[in-house]
């Protein structure tokens, strides 16, 4: 978060292969090139963080896949 790496992770570490979550996914939906199968986060979340730390207006978000892009995303405060 604003430029410091607070999470890094990959599919090694997930409790459930990603084959066998398209292969279990496939039975409930059609899935099709370029469809993301959000599976939750690695580790570091600011909750088990101490001191805990949520994001707040202004925060920068960056997120990437190793060969596939990044994402950036600034956050504000809800009207």
């Amino acid at each position: 978060m604003n430029g410091k790496r607070d999470q890094a992770g990959s599919t090694a570490t997930m409790i459930y292969g990603v084959a066998h979550l398209v292969s279990y996914l496939s039975r409930f939906m059609t899935l099709h090139p370029g469809d993301i199968i959000s599976t939750g986060t690695p580790p570091g979340v600011g909750m088990g963080m101490n001191p805990q730390q949520y994001l707040k207006p202004g925060d920068v978000v960056t997120l990437g896949i190793e060969g596939l892009g990044q994402q950036r995303q600034t956050f504000v405060a809800d009207d």
